[in-house]
């Protein structure tokens, strides 16, 4: 399985990215996809989840209200819409794959994509 993010950049204050992550391989009983980020000298923090039958969404408190989660079942895309951008977002933005019940929007994810920053100036 193999993840491919994209869609970061640098982006002022304000402003708004799009990040799409794409699946393939030998993908079977999706559970959850998932946006992780961090920043440096940060460990890894949650940013959002879906659920991949029933399309329910988990957001970290820090994004709750301006980024939005959603996806493509026929093209196993998931996106990112990330709007009222702050300097603090400034990141390297992983997408996740969770196969099978793992615990959860939250729980332990089984594939990373390779990451796409995102820079927002102040």
């Amino acid at each position: 399985v193999q993840l491919q993010a994209s869609g970061g950049g640098l982006v002022q204050a304000g402003g708004s990215l799009r990040l799409s992550c794409s699946a393939s391989g030998d993908i079977f009983s999706i559970k959850h996809m998932a946006w992780f980020h961090q920043a440096p000298g940060k460990e890894r923090e949650f940013v959002a989840a879906i659920s991949w039958i029933l399309g329910r969404t988990d957001y970290g408190e820090s994004v709750l209200g301006r980024f939005t989660i959603s996806k493509d079942n026929a093209k196993n895309t998931v996106y990112l819409q990330m709007d009222g951008l702050r300097p603090e977002d400034t990141a390297v933005y992983y997408c996740a794959l969770q196969m099978g019940p793992r615990g959860g929007p939250r729980g332990e994810f089984d594939y990373w994509g390779q990451g796409t920053l995102v820079t927002v100036s102040s």
